[in-house]
């Protein structure tokens, strides 16, 4: 395991530029999402009404919001306008991967880091269908999912049972979720470095519990930042605490980067 994160790692510090760029897009789109979010909770937490002089008003108030989110048409041009946020991350995000990936290959095998354009130009089209087919085969069950829960929440009217009923459910998709994830990261190694889907698919299957670890390792590494960041907003503020969330971004970025370079050790040791 030290093997695979230190030359993960080695392939990392490799491709700073890339890390600039992956930053950058991350940047951007929690910025976008966040103004999208805040446009839209604001006004609607601004109706919430006030403890005193009327208690009774709590509930009153998330009822009418269940009603207006379930019988209305109100959250319409929201869910659409995600959705088209949503595609165009998955058109973005399959192209920044190609070029990763194809300079993780070269990059092992002895030239230098930076060939990201170049990969982008000369394999996204197999790493973009792989990763629609990825994303249908996750977003299916979750759509399945989505629709049980909201029946749910109409014909009981609760929340805490239909979470009592689906948790289940939800807890096997997210291990699909992983599985799939792991296997197409092989699948597009195997399409970038223009070994093959079937190298792909041979480093999955000889590797699965190296890529699993590493995986889970570096998840949680991230998990315990995400976690000091929170922790830190009770301790500092003003301008400390915006610095520090910034920087959050960038060692996110870095994990990402790290946990994709170690996963492509893991592969590149496939059994023949």
């Amino acid at each position: 395991m030290k093997t695979w994160l230190g030359k993960g790692w080695r392939i990392t510090l490799r491709h700073k530029r890339a890390a600039a760029i992956l930053f950058a897009y991350r940047l951007l789109w929690g910025f976008f999402l966040y103004r999208l979010i805040d446009g839209v909770v604001t006004p609607v937490l601004a109706r919430y009404p006030d403890l005193h002089p009327n208690a009774d008003a709590v509930p009153l108030f998330w009822i009418e919001a269940q009603f207006r989110l379930l019988r209305t048409d109100m959250a319409d041009s929201l869910l659409w306008l995600l959705a088209g946020l949503l595609a165009l991350r998955m058109v973005i995000t399959p192209l920044i991967n190609a070029g990763l990936y194809y300079s993780f290959y070269h990059t092992d095998q002895g030239t230098q880091g930076g060939r990201l354009m170049s990969g982008i130009r000369l394999v996204w089209k197999p790493v973009f269908l792989l990763h629609l087919l990825e994303n249908a085969l996750v977003l299916l069950p979750a759509l399945v999912l989505l629709g049980e829960a909201r029946n749910l929440v109409q014909d009981t009217g609760s929340v805490t049972l239909m979470l009592q009923k689906l948790w289940p459910y939800a807890a096997g998709w997210l291990i699909w979720l992983l599985a799939l994830r792991l296997l197409f990261r092989c699948l597009e190694f195997g399409a970038a470095s223009r070994l093959g889907l079937k190298a792909g698919l041979s480093g999955f299957l000889h590797r699965a519990l190296p890529l699993i670890g590493v995986t889970l390792l570096l998840a949680a590494a991230g998990l315990a930042a995400s976690a000091a960041v929170s922790a830190s907003v009770y301790i500092w503020s003003g301008f400390a605490a915006v610095l520090l969330h910034q920087l959050s971004h960038l060692v996110r970025t870095l994990l990402s980067l790290w946990t994709a370079a170690s996963q492509f050790a893991v592969w590149q040791e496939r059994a023949p």
